[in-house]
């Protein structure tokens, strides 16, 4: 879920890649925290600390209990989301068990609401935060993009894919959308306070301001209640990041519900979220993705997803603007 922002470029950028549906394996466990999964353990805690090679980068508090605890949206396919069989699975479950293996501890994911998320980590329900978050200066400041102002610490991200926004409407009825200009006088869905969210605002001020039609925006708290809307013919176009507008094309009725519309904007980088105060954290996992980029992990990864467009080459750290 690309972040809250209000910059707007007029750059477009294509990307043709097909999503990939393949289902990974990964441990459900029902808590009174919410939906848990687990990441395959591959041993004892203590050999598999003992192996890794970069076991030592971790903070000895989160190396001694060998897990790491994520917040994250599981509702966002291909991203992170439940399997037929309720396992959760995805592009980001996939990435935290290839960097499991070279910190020695397991990732265990804790599903809440996107909003949610930053808040979570800096009331320490989290360690991280690992939910197609977009890396923005807004986020890394603690600024609110609706109005500018401060209202948090702020968050580091070691950033770890790239992804621009869609939009897609019902298969057959494209209401002639091409490009963002061409929303005014519709109705928008959208996931809240999301970068798409972001976008649909600055479009619909645009569109008062050249004297158009009204855009209208409906907002929920998932992206499927957003497309649930659109089925219904209460909304006209939905707009989520690339790979999961791609991925619901491509699965949604069996690939007979939605078409993407006109081309991807706004690309940028995906980034696990870590509390400014957790440096040591934020760097060894950062050391965790370099490393599975190096030794090949994260290629067969995103190779099997589909989604090769977004490889990125190296973890930077706040690389996004």
């Amino acid at each position: 879920m690309t972040a809250s922002t209000t910059r707007r470029t007029t750059g477009l950028r294509s990307r043709t890649a097909a999503v990939g549906a393949i289902a990974v394996a990964g441990a459900l466990l029902l808590t009174s925290c919410g939906d848990q999964t687990k990441n395959k353990d591959n041993g004892s805690d203590s050999t598999k600390a003992n192996s890794a090679p970069l076991a030592g980068k971790l903070p000895a508090s989160i190396r001694d209990k060998g897990v790491i605890n994520v917040g994250s949206d599981i509702a966002y396919a291909p991203v992170e989301y439940k399997d037929e069989s309720g396992k959760v699975v995805g592009i980001d479950l996939d990435v935290a068990a290839a960097m499991g293996e070279q910190l020695g501890v397991e990732f265990e994911f804790q599903n809440a609401t996107f909003d949610t998320l930053i808040g979570g980590l800096a009331a320490k329900r989290y360690d991280i935060a690992m939910s197609a978050m977009t890396d923005t200066k807004d986020r890394q400041e603690g600024i609110d993009s609706d109005t500018g102002k401060k209202v948090g610490a702020g968050v580091d991200f070691v950033d770890y894919f790239t992804a621009g926004v869609s939009l897609y409407t019902n298969k057959g009825d494209d209401q002639g959308i091409k490009t963002w200009d061409d929303l005014c006088g519709k109705t928008i869905a959208v996931q809240r306070n999301t970068f798409s969210h972001d976008l649909a605002k600055e479009q619909a001020t645009k569109c008062k301001k050249d004297k158009k039609d009204e855009l209208k925006i409906e907002d929920f708290a998932t992206n499927p209640e957003a497309e649930t809307r659109m089925r219904s013919k209460g909304a006209d176009v939905v707009s989520a990041d690339y790979p999961v507008a791609a991925y619901s094309v491509k699965t949604s009725g069996g690939g007979k519900y939605f078409e993407i519309v006109g081309d991807q904007v706004e690309a940028g980088p995906y980034g696990i979220a870590v509390a400014k105060e957790n440096t040591e954290l934020r760097d060894a996992l950062q050391a965790a993705v370099q490393a599975i980029i190096d030794n090949g992990e994260y290629e067969k990864i995103i190779k099997k997803w589909g989604v090769e467009d977004g490889a990125v080459t190296e973890a930077k750290i706040n690389g996004g603007s």
